[in-house]
């Protein structure tokens, strides 16, 4: 029997694996907003991390990082980067000078207005599945987070 006869009998084919199809789901994604990122200088990350900001403005970067399951040490460098460009502000908390709060600029919020995220929609071909989709897809993300959190309520 050759390698790829036995991978097939143990029903180890990559085409199988709902992770492996999430994961180059992301790549494509990835793919997709590139050219239309690059238009506006900014990379993925950055746009997700304004997107966030637009809807809760005067965040900690900690908060900001809990929403986009970032760490600081990777946050950080994105958010300077988005201060550089004018998009964002950065200030330390005049309460606790340990945190540093970061809010949307006028630029920032202009940026946003250009609804940079449509074409996409129609790219995944989705049509009026597409929240389902997308619901279906934060549902399995917050399973497994509460699976490797050894939570066994279901949310």
């Amino acid at each position: 029997m050759t390698r790829t006869a036995k991978a097939e009998t143990k029903g180890r084919k990559l085409s199988n694996f709902l992770c492996f199809a999430v994961y180059s789901a992301n790549l494509a994604f990835g793919r997709a907003y590139k050219p239309i990122l690059d238009a506006v200088g900014l990379t993925y990350t950055q746009y997700i991390a304004m997107i966030a900001l637009s809807e809760a403005d005067d965040q900690t970067v900690s908060a900001l990082g809990e929403k986009l399951f970032l760490e600081s040490n990777t946050l950080t460098p994105i958010l300077k980067k988005l201060e550089q460009s004018g998009y964002i502000s950065r200030v330390r908390d005049p309460a606790d000078e340990r945190q540093v709060r970061v809010s949307l600029t006028v630029a920032g919020r202009r940026l946003l207005d250009k609804e940079i995220n449509a074409s996409l929609v129609d790219a995944t071909g989705l049509g009026d599945e597409f929240p389902i989709v997308q619901k279906s897809v934060v549902r399995l993300r917050d399973n497994l987070l509460q699976h490797t959190r050894g939570d066994s309520t279901k949310g």
